[in-house]
C-alpha cells in the first residue's frame, strides 16, 4: 500500500514528462558507436515532453574533455533569452559505447542517454528511460540533426525506428528551429 502512496506523491513531479506503467524497454542501440564522430553540434528536431526544455532553437554541443568525459552544452531560446545547461556524459561500459550516462549536476546520478541510431552526419535518435520502483517509467526521446531542417523522410525514419523499438511517440512534438544560427 505504501508504494501506491509513493506513486501518487511522485505523479505531479512527472506530469511534464512522458511516463508509462511498467519497466523500461530495452531498445537496440547503435552498433560500433564512435563517440569521436558524434561530437559537435546537434539540433533538436523533435522530442517527447520534458520539464527542462520549454524554448525553441534547442541544440546540444558535445566536446571531449581532457579527462575523457564528454562536455554537454545544451542551449535554447526561451522568452527571448538564450539559456544554457552544461553537463557531463560518460560511457559507463566500453562494451556498449552507445549507452552513455549524462548528468547536469554533481548531486544527481547519471541518467541513461542511449544512441539508438546515428549516421554522424545528419541524424541521431536518442532515448532515455528511468524505472521508478519498476511500477512506471519516465521516458525521454529526441530526434537530432546536424541541420536545423532535415528532410521529412529523415524525421519519418527516426519516428518509425522509435515505434519499432516499442517507444510511444504519440506525445512527440516538433521543436521550433526557426532561428538565426549563432
Amino acid at each position: 500500500m505504501s508504494a501506491v502512496y509513493l506513486v501518487l506523491l511522485l505523479l505531479p513531479l512527472v506530469s511534464a514528462q512522458t511516463f508509462h506503467w511498467g519497466p523500461c524497454p530495452s531498445p537496440a542501440v547503435q552498433p560500433s558507436f564512435d563517440v569521436q564522430k558524434y561530437l559537435g553540434r546537434w539540433y533538436e528536431i523533435a522530442r517527447l515532453p520534458n520539464s527542462f526544455e520549454r524554448g525553441k532553437c534547442i541544440e546540444a554541443n558535445y566536446a571531449l574533455r581532457k579527462d575523457g568525459t564528454i562536455r554537454v552544452l545544451n542551449s535554447q531560446l526561451y522568452k527571448d533569452k538564450v539559456s544554457t545547461a552544461e553537463g557531463t556524459a560518460v560511457v559507463p561500459d566500453t562494451r556498449e559505447m552507445a549507452k552513455l550516462g549524462v548528468s547536469f549536476s554533481y548531486f544527481t546520478p547519471y541518467s541513461p542517454y542511449w544512441v539508438l541510431t546515428t549516421d554522424y552526419t545528419s541524424l541521431a535518435v536518442v532515448y532515455s528511460c528511468t524505472d521508478v520502483l519498476r511500477l512506471f517509467r519516465v521516458e525521454y526521446a529526441w530526434i537530432l540533426s546536424r541541420s536545423r531542417f532535415p528532410l521529412p523522410q529523415t524525421v519519418r525514419y527516426a519516428k518509425e525506428l522509435l515505434v519499432r523499438e516499442g517507444i510511444d511517440i504519440s506525445r512527440m512534438k516538433a521543436t521550433d528551429q526557426n532561428c538565426k544560427d549563432n
